[in-house]
């Protein structure tokens, strides 16, 4: 709730800038998780807890102020249509996004163990990020 506030005042003075640095921050949150999985054999709830902050102050960046830059190019008259199908996009998406890092986690799993499923399925996870902070750079140059 915080990083939506900040997301969208950031986003009136930075524009497309603000949903990059909120990737770089999702990115940065999904690798210490990682290590710490890595590192400890029972990460503390202290520590998850932070880690998980972190990750979800970038993606309240992210998400908050995503509906405006991609329909700010969007002519008013068509602004309800694109609203609409940003919505449905958007809920497909992260539908799908959800059911592929999953069935790749339990395939994984299924073949070794948890800790290399988890950090197959946060590396999938992470790629996944980095190519929408690399559109999302695309986008900010196009618009420039």
């Amino acid at each position: 709730m915080i990083a939506s506030r900040h997301g969208g005042v950031r986003a009136k003075h930075r524009g497309t800038l603000v949903l990059i640095e909120g990737c770089a921050l999702q990115i940065i949150g999904l690798a210490v998780l990682v290590a710490a999985v890595a590192c400890a054999v029972t990460p503390s709830a202290t520590l998850l807890s932070v880690v998980l902050i972190v990750f979800g102050y970038g993606q309240g960046l992210v998400t908050a102020p995503l509906s405006s830059a991609v329909l700010s190019s969007v002519k008013p008259v068509s602004a309800g249509s694109a609203s609409g199908m940003y919505g449905t996009t958007a809920q497909i998406a992260n539908a799908s996004g959800v059911a592929a890092i999953g069935a790749v986690f339990f395939a994984v799993e299924a073949a070794y163990a948890a800790r290399p499923a988890l950090f197959i399925s946060a590396s999938l996870f992470a790629l996944a990020i980095v190519t929408s902070a690399a559109f999302l750079s695309w986008m900010r140059r196009v618009s420039a």
